[in-house]
């Protein structure tokens, strides 16, 4: 018996359709498709899910130091003369970052391995796009709501027939 659906595709195409259906999945909370392609969605995306909420809390805050341009009240770098160059003003700051645990880091390569990355337009402004980090949505948004759960993180809901071939529809989503 077969571990996995083939799905009609190569191999590539195959792993390429999971990997789109997978990141879309965790960006929306939802999609719809095929039954048979839900499965196969399912089973990757409750493993990421599940590597997540084992990882959520395997980090330490450290305290950096950091140099940070010094800005004027329009966000402009402050700049003055030295030696007759002009020559950016820095300020060494403070800053709390989270360093990941080897574990940690470890799945977040492996998840990064399977996810897109993905930008979000608003409406009509093309130079306001925003870079998504799916990782870190699901370490911080996803993974504590199913802390208490064991598995079964997606729902596969029938919706009905596709007309044009009639495939079974279905809406797959995070519980």
């Amino acid at each position: 018996m077969a571990k996995y659906r083939k799905l009609g595709r190569t191999s590539s195409q195959r792993k390429a359709l999971i990997r789109n259906q997978v990141t879309a999945l965790l960006n929306n909370g939802k999609i719809v498709t095929t039954e048979a392609k839900a499965k196969e969605i399912r089973k990757v995306a409750e493993g990421l899910i599940a590597m997540a909420v084992k990882e959520k809390d395997n980090f330490e805050e450290v305290t950096v130091t950091a140099k940070v341009a010094r800005k004027d009240k329009d966000g402009k770098r402050v700049k003055e003369v030295v030696d007759g160059k002009k020559v950016t003003v820095y300020d060494e700051v403070q800053k709390t970052i989270k360093k990941d645990m080897p574990s940690r880091l470890h799945a977040r390569r492996e998840m990064l391995k399977v996810l897109y990355p993905v930008t979000v337009v608003e409406a009509g402004k093309k130079r306001s796009a925003k870079e998504v980090d799916l990782v870190e949505k699901l370490f911080t948004e996803i993974a504590p709501k199913y802390e208490n759960r064991n598995g079964g993180y997606t729902r596969i809901v029938k919706i009905g027939l596709r007309k044009g071939d009639a495939a079974m529809e279905v809406l797959l989503e995070l519980v």
